[in-house]
């Protein structure tokens, strides 16, 4: 998003804690490359420890889990009427307005698919929506929001970020696309637990009941918590309620493969995390929450804690990637 937005001629600070690819790309650019876009565009970037000066608007766009070291790092840049937004997976405004506040705290919803490849290159290998809304202005609760004209600022962030994505849009039910990515994202777990693509995991016939048990019950958390989730890319929440029509669950887990067959960007981040990086994954801070939530309100989330479990022992090398783990939390 930084270099769209920099090539497109918006003033752009990077900033980054891993110095060799700051370095990278203070030295020759960040480069775009994949099936979308290919181009180098020079931009400033620091390491957190070397930067001076406030900004009107943040974008955090780290790990779920770094969340709060990140947004206690930004806050001492942030202007006193300025914004950050949340271009991240899970619930994590809540976490970022307690350390700025409310007020200075906007949601985004971001689904595209991306991949750091090396210092100073970044992969752009699929288009998804993206979608900006006041994240704490009185919502109204289900059944769905009514649209609504956006804030000045998020009017402002939408015109800007259309120079990344020209489909970029405005949303007063900004939770409700968060929430349907946990769902989403539940899905996108499972097929790290393998070494599956994305499509191909999700294209599997002997595990669709699955998936959607497991987003039937993230679902049933946001419901249970007043939101109206939305629909994205592929991903219908509505199919998935109990009392969908028949079928409407699989054909939207087939929109799902379509999606995903078309991106350059084969496997999750969560994947990566895990087989590639060798680092512990969001798991915790993107689904760890919604048991803690769905305890809140008495909904269960067995599956949900399963996939926590499972992943975290994938993290400690207890577990090997494999499609048996996926049977093991189909069993």
């Amino acid at each position: 998003m930084g270099a769209f937005l920099s090539r497109a001629g918006h003033d752009v600070t990077l900033v980054d804690t891993v110095a060799e690819h700051v370095d990278a790309i203070n030295r020759a650019g960040l480069r775009i490359t994949g099936p979308i876009a290919e181009f180098s565009t020079p931009l400033p970037a620091f390491t957190p420890d070397t930067l001076h000066g406030t900004w009107d608007t943040i974008v955090l766009a780290t790990k779920a889990h770094h969340t709060d070291a990140a947004v206690r790092a930004l806050a001492p840049h942030l202007d006193e009427t300025g914004c950050v937004i949340s271009a991240q997976n899970g619930l994590n405004e809540f976490a970022i307005a307690a350390v700025v506040g409310e007020a200075r705290t906007v949601g985004a919803f971001v689904n595209f698919g991306a991949d750091y490849i090396e210092p100073g290159v970044i992969l752009y290998g699929g288009r998804g929506t993206v979608t900006v809304g006041e994240a704490f202005m009185p919502q109204a609760p289900s059944p769905k929001p009514q649209a609504s004209h956006p804030t000045p600022r998020v009017q402002h962030i939408v015109e800007s970020w259309r120079d990344f994505d020209e489909r970029a849009f405005a949303t007063a039910n900004i939770f409700g696309y968060l929430w349907a990515k946990e769902a989403y994202g539940a899905m996108l777990f499972v097929t790290a637990l393998t070494n599956d693509s994305i499509a191909d995991a999700l294209a599997r016939p002997e595990y669709r009941d699955l998936y959607i048990a497991l987003a039937r019950e993230i679902l049933a958390v946001a419901q249970a918590h007043g939101v109206y989730p939305e629909s994205f890319d592929g991903f219908d929440p509505a199919a998935y309620l109990p009392d969908a029509p028949a079928g409407s669950a699989s054909q939207s887990l087939d929109a799902l493969v379509a999606h995903n067959r078309k991106s350059a960007k084969t496997h999750s981040g969560i994947w990566r995390d895990l087989a590639i990086r060798k680092r512990p994954t969001e798991v915790d801070a993107q689904l760890g929450i919604v048991v803690r939530l769905g305890a809140e309100v008495g909904v269960p989330t067995p599956l949900t804690a399963r996939v926590v479990t499972l992943i975290q022992e994938i993290e400690r090398g207890t577990r090997p990637q494999a499609i048996e783990n996926v049977e093991a939390l189909a069993s």
